[in-house]
């Protein structure tokens, strides 16, 4: 039985991830800032008041875990707003860069002991940090966060690959979520189904590489 970790787990994608990693047997350990019927019911084991972007909050979750090691860690936790150089807020697109680029490198460094060999990491990003795919602007703070966890992930996939430590960055698609406002075109079930298929076919030598929950291969 392999453990995941997934971060973000109380609604939307995080839960799905939940959701189908118990559902195949995997022992499941949910972060979330805060909980939700919807994950309690579940019956997997959750970690509240974890925010990703809390040092202290990660450093003592990576205290209190109690497992030797971590099979998967999904860093799926992250925010979205929209940003516009007309309006622009200094302080909210500080806090995406936070939660959605510095979070999922601080979540790492702190549970590095708990990586060994054949563990991987899932990076959910999105398809707007891509640079070259960039044809509509704004989003300023959502854009440069998720370009820069495409540039950790492929750090962390380089620095890893010596302990024998996969990692993926993928783009969920357009998912029906509260960040969207449930706009999205897929449902979590089906985004998440892509994306563990991703997962589970992921090797030290597709490790670093940015695909879409189908596959295709995304431009950085």
């Amino acid at each position: 039985m392999a453990t995941a970790l997934v971060t973000g787990s109380n609604r939307g994608i995080g839960l799905e991830l939940c959701r189908q990693l118990a559902a195949r047997g995997d022992e499941v350990i949910a972060t979330c800032r805060t909980t939700s019927p919807e994950l309690e019911a579940l019956g997997v084991r959750i970690e509240a008041n974890v925010d990703v972007a809390d040092e202290t909050g990660v450093r003592a979750l990576a205290e209190r875990l109690d497992v030797p090691r971590i099979d998967l860690l999904v860093l799926n936790a992250g925010i979205g707003q929209v940003d516009l150089i007309f309006d622009f807020r200094v302080e909210q697109v500080r806090k995406q860069l936070e939660v959605n680029a510095l979070g999922p490198v601080m979540m790492t460094a702190l549970l590095l002991d708990r990586l060994a060999a054949g563990s991987k990491i899932a990076i959910i990003t999105s398809r707007m940090g891509s640079i070259a795919d960039n044809d509509a602007g704004g989003m300023y703070g959502y854009r440069m966060s998720k370009a820069a966890v495409n540039a950790a992930g492929r750090s962390l996939a380089l620095d890893l690959a010596p302990r024998g430590v996969a990692v993926a960055l993928l783009h969920p698609g357009f998912v029906a979520t509260a960040i969207n406002h449930f706009a999205g075109s897929l449902t979590p079930e089906q985004s998440v189904t892509g994306m563990l298929a991703r997962i589970d076919a992921l090797t030290l030598e597709t490790s670093g590489s940015f695909w879409d929950y189908r596959g295709n291969v995304l431009p950085w």
